[in-house]
């Protein structure tokens, strides 16, 4: 059975350290760093957690010289493309090309001095290096009496985040700079997925999706999925960052099952599908998924695996299933690419799931 693609906007590719970003390639999984950049042992095992994790591309914070200092032996030593974040400083981005940085990102917001910003621009064009020009919502707004804030007040955000990066393009437009990535963040999923819209229909450079300040794991993740997921559904989006408080490596983990959820990746390892429970469950399935879960996490082959609870969606789900385990009185019933194989005692379903799950991931 053919399965409906997602039609992605098209734009055009910027090469970020030997990653696409763009022009149709595969969407790439950012996250950032939450160590001492200056502290160079901490951040490159960190970015080597992120990388394991899945990450292709790793920001660091670029907020002191001493950040920057070592920044060249941190790109030196990275298996993947780095971003320096430069706010305020003009002269820490110049310092992070220096260092051979992929990218930088610049805030419109606290970078306003254009020769600043043109020295900048040009310093990049020469080196090779990619600018990211990211508006947050809490940079934005001119917070002083008079005109122009009226002005901005009368606005949508999604239309005064627009202009703003609109302003801050002229200068890279005037010097004919095109490694450009764009990107409007904001806490709220409804603003992101309004002003993406807006920069999707302007420009055509790739777009970094992602909401600032999402929050914690449970509560940021359900919001990203909601504004990034509306938006890559539309085909918009060419690299995102799943960001909240907490380990960064769980924002990899994340945007990657957002991404393969919605088949813009492959998955790799092992894909679970569980039902939900109601009534009709024949036993405690919760234990028996988180267990198969577990064990079969280290696969790297794409396997998956169905764990339903009766006969009404079971045999059903288990037709799309490399291994599937339906519940029953007392047993369970296996299935084997989508049909029926054996009844199983309930003591031994985890073991023989893992087991059948793991000679699929063998032979592929």
């Amino acid at each position: 059975m053919k399965l409906p693609k997602i039609k992605r906007r098209v734009s055009r590719m910027v090469d970020i350290g030997g990653v696409s970003m763009g022009g149709g390639c595969d969407i790439s999984v950012q996250s950032m760093t939450n160590t001492r950049t200056a502290d160079i042992e901490a951040t490159l095992g960190q970015i080597n957690r992120l990388v394991a994790a899945g990450a292709d591309v790793v920001r660091v914070a670029a907020a002191t010289a001493s950040d920057t200092a070592g920044l060249a032996r941190i790109v030196e030593a990275s298996p993947v493309p780095i971003v320096a974040d430069v706010h305020f400083r003009h002269d820490r981005a110049l310092e992070a090309i220096a260092a051979g940085v992929a990218k930088i990102r610049l805030n419109p917001g606290n970078i306003t001095d254009r020769a600043k910003v043109r020295e900048v621009i040009a310093a990049a064009g020469k080196a090779g290096t990619a600018i990211r020009v990211g508006v947050n919502e809490g940079s934005i707004v001119d917070r002083k009496e008079g005109a122009i804030r009226d002005a901005e007040l009368a606005m949508g955000l999604d239309e005064l985040m627009a202009a703003k990066l609109g302003e801050y393009l002229q200068p890279f437009e005037e010097m004919g700079f095109e490694r450009l990535v764009l990107s409007a963040k904001s806490h709220d999923a409804v603003t992101c997925i309004a002003v993406n819209r807006l920069l999707a229909e302007r420009w055509d450079y790739p777009l970094h999706l992602g909401l600032t300040h999402a929050g914690t794991a449970s509560s940021g993740a359900i919001r990203s999925a909601a504004a990034l997921g509306t938006l890559l559904a539309e085909g918009i989006g060419d690299t995102i960052r799943i960001s909240y408080a907490g380990d960064p490596v769980s924002e990899v983990e994340a945007a990657l099952e957002l991404l393969r959820s919605l088949r813009l990746r492959r998955r790799a390892g092992l894909e679970l599908i569980a039902c939900p429970t109601c009534g009709r469950v024949e036993m405690d399935l919760g234990p028996i998924a988180e267990e198969i879960a577990t064990r079969l996490g280290d696969l790297t082959s794409p396997v998956t695996v169905a764990v339903m609870g009766c006969v009404v969606n079971g045999p059903g789900e288990a037709q799309g299933a490399d291994v599937a385990v339906c519940a029953a009185k007392d047993c369970g019933v296996l299935f084997l690419a989508g049909k029926k194989a054996r009844t199983i005692p309930v003591d031994k379903i985890v073991d023989e799931v893992v087991a059948e799950a793991r000679k699929i991931a063998g032979s592929r």
